[in-house]
């Protein structure tokens, strides 16, 4: 699971929906099998949230549900070492999410949490430019 000299950041589960909805404010990376929301929440904890959420747009609850637990699977073994600490996650599926192949989802996922870290960044760097606090 976690791997080199990255240590890994506690994970936790979000499970209100203002938290959902705090997310949307955040980053919003697109990839062709999910969107990701990225939100830091100004908090000092050192962990990440994340959400999973698949829309009936996508199918039945068979098939939500199949598209939400391949999510939590690689969120289980990816986001320890990559996702952003201090940041609440959330993942919409898209139809691609079902027919996307396990390493193929993994690697999008990893470089939707990069491209998020630098979005991110570009964010603060640009706020922090003679903004009053």
């Amino acid at each position: 699971m976690a791997s080199g000299d990255t240590p890994a950041v506690p994970i936790r589960r979000l499970t209100r929906r203002s938290e959902f909805l705090a997310a949307n404010a955040g980053v919003r990376v697109p990839m062709p099998a999910f969107v990701l929301l990225v939100h830091p929440r100004g908090d000092d904890q050192p962990d990440a949230g994340y959400g999973v959420t698949a829309t009936k747009r996508l199918g039945g609850a068979v098939i939500r549900n199949r598209v939400k637990r391949r999510f939590r699977a690689i969120i289980r073994d990816v986001f320890p070492t990559h996702a952003l600490t201090g940041a609440d996650h959330v993942l919409i599926g898209r139809p691609d999410a079902l027919t996307r192949d396990h390493e193929r989802l993994t690697t999008d996922i990893t470089k939707a949490l990069a491209k998020a870290e630098r979005r991110l960044a570009e964010r603060q760097r640009h706020s922090g430019d003679g903004a009053a606090a």
